[in-house]
């Protein structure tokens, strides 16, 4: 499996392939850290490509998440911003082990309405995802084009998020481990749309940052 990974990032490392696609468009070829880690990332992909289902790649030196298929991407999101624990801990596949809630609009008792189907805005902007193996992954979403109420809202709520964190690791019994988060500021929309795409149990692969 780790020669087949190897012959395929040389493959889309290559310029003379002309125009296929690139897996790292970013990638430096002449960086022995960005191709061991970009060999890592492939060698996952080959095995979850071999499925039927979906999963995330997380791209943390392109500030990207793709939606995958097959190998195949079927949708990008941009990363705003992004933070994380020892990066080493963010290896392997991790499995999400549930999907955030739905917020539904409340009905009047008795009112004669019926539900709408469930859309991307009925989705959380913001809302923390746990993985397996321990995985903690918190999304919050920007607030530089937010009114300036949602946004002392919004910065209330990020607020919360770090210090739960903070707390969590502050009276933990011992430590298991290196502390295995991750943090994706996205826009409202992005955060909304990549709940919406969320299954139970869907995989999760990180490329890693060499710049953090």
């Amino acid at each position: 499996m780790h020669f087949c990974a190897i012959l395929l990032l040389l493959a889309f490392a290559t310029p003379g392939w002309g125009k296929e696609p690139e897996a790292f468009p970013d990638l430096n070829p002449n960086n022995l850290h960005e191709l061991k880690e970009a060999t890592r990332v492939l060698e996952e992909e080959l095995k979850l490509a071999a499925r039927p289902q979906t999963y995330l790649l997380i791209d943390l030196r392109a500030s990207t998440i793709l939606i995958k298929g097959r190998g195949i991407d079927l949708h990008q999101i941009p990363i705003v911003t992004w933070s994380a624990g020892p990066q080493e801990a963010l290896k392997g596949v991790h499995r999400l082990i549930a999907r955030p809630p739905v917020m539904r609009r409340k009905i009047e008792p008795g009112a004669a309405v019926e539900q709408e189907p469930i859309s991307v805005a009925d989705m959380p902007t913001d809302y923390v995802l746990t993985f397996t193996p321990s995985l903690s992954l918190t999304v919050v979403p920007s607030v530089a084009n937010d009114g300036l109420l949602r946004s002392a809202v919004l910065l209330g709520k990020v607020g919360w998020h770090g210090m739960k964190g903070w707390v969590a690791q502050l009276f933990r019994d011992q430590p298991a481990g290196p502390s295995s988060y991750l943090r994706l500021t996205l826009t409202a929309d992005h955060a909304q749309s990549l709940a919406w795409s969320l299954v139970d149990g869907m995989a999760v692969v990180i490329r890693r940052s060499s710049d953090k």
